[in-house]
């Protein structure tokens, strides 16, 4: 733990060091994962453990903190509140809508599956009868299990970003699956609340009609989603304050995995964590 490097904007995740042993990092935001971005690792993510242990950290200059950006997990929005009483806890918006987008590719995976179980069917059925299987293709030459295999990529980005070749996978995407391309408008309606909102009051009255209209399309997947956003509204709605976003802890992630995979994993962990001192606290 170094407190001579805390900061008025923090971010908190974890990251597995080995063998799937999780830490909470807590980094300052405004040193940019360079020297004196590291502020504490403890080992565990239980909230009342790693609370106990960022409490030391005197109570004045916890106070000083004015941002703490999080991910979705409910241990991390806890551990924030409890120790950093001033500041406002930010739910980094990407997490957000990665949960968004995977309740869009739960839709396709599903007609996956189904379209992999009827091919196969068919694969016994002409072999019962001594012919070869042909599947039936569309017209950019996907079969429906390539279709809905190839169409992933396509179902992340706005259609202003699609290649012509997903342009024409989309159209036939959505003219055979009329329910993927709903679930596709409600993750780019969800995008664009971040994209145009200008202010907490303004996000919310989007927020609202977007959370309408999952209940009138009746996605069991989004509707879990929705249930999950209205739930960490407070530190959702937070991020339309200052657009603070928890990118610089990931980034900070990736680091401490790059220098991780320079020594081919982590045999002595005290060493490995003096070693991450030295470079970041």
């Amino acid at each position: 733990m170094f407190p001579e490097n805390i900061g008025v904007c923090l971010c908190l995740d974890e990251i597995a060091l080995s063998d799937g042993e999780l830490y909470t990092v807590l980094t300052n935001a405004r040193a940019k994962c360079q020297k004196g971005s590291l502020i504490a690792m403890v080992k565990g993510v239980k909230s009342g453990n790693v609370c106990e242990i960022l409490k030391q950290i005197p109570l004045e200059k916890r106070k000083n903190v004015r941002e703490v950006s999080v991910d979705m997990a409910n241990n991390m929005e806890i551990i924030a509140a409890s120790c950093f009483p001033s500041a406002a806890v930010v739910t980094d918006r990407f997490h957000v809508a990665k949960l968004i987008t995977e309740a869009v590719q739960e839709i396709r995976i599903k007609h996956r599956w189904k379209a992999i179980k009827q091919e196969n069917r068919a694969v016994k059925r002409a072999k019962k009868s001594g012919k070869k299987y042909v599947a039936r293709t569309f017209k950019n030459g996907d079969t429906k299990k390539q279709l809905l295999a190839r169409s992933r990529y396509l179902l992340f980005k706005p259609s202003n970003k699609w290649t012509e070749s997903q342009k024409l996978r989309a159209e036939i995407l959505f003219k055979k699956y009329p329910d993927i391309e709903k679930a596709y408008d409600l993750s780019m309606m969800f995008r664009n609340i971040y994209e145009t909102a200008k202010s907490k009051t303004s996000a919310n009255e989007q927020f609202v009609k977007w959370s309408e209209k999952v209940k009138n399309y009746n996605f069991d997947s989004f509707i879990t989603a929705s249930e999950s956003v209205n739930s960490h509204k407070k530190t959702i709605l937070n991020f339309f304050t200052n657009r603070t976003t928890n990118a610089l802890a990931e980034s900070f992630n990736s680091k401490i995995k790059a220098f991780r995979s320079v020594f081919r994993g982590v045999r002595d962990i005290d060493f490995f964590l003096y070693r991450v001192s030295l470079i970041f606290a």
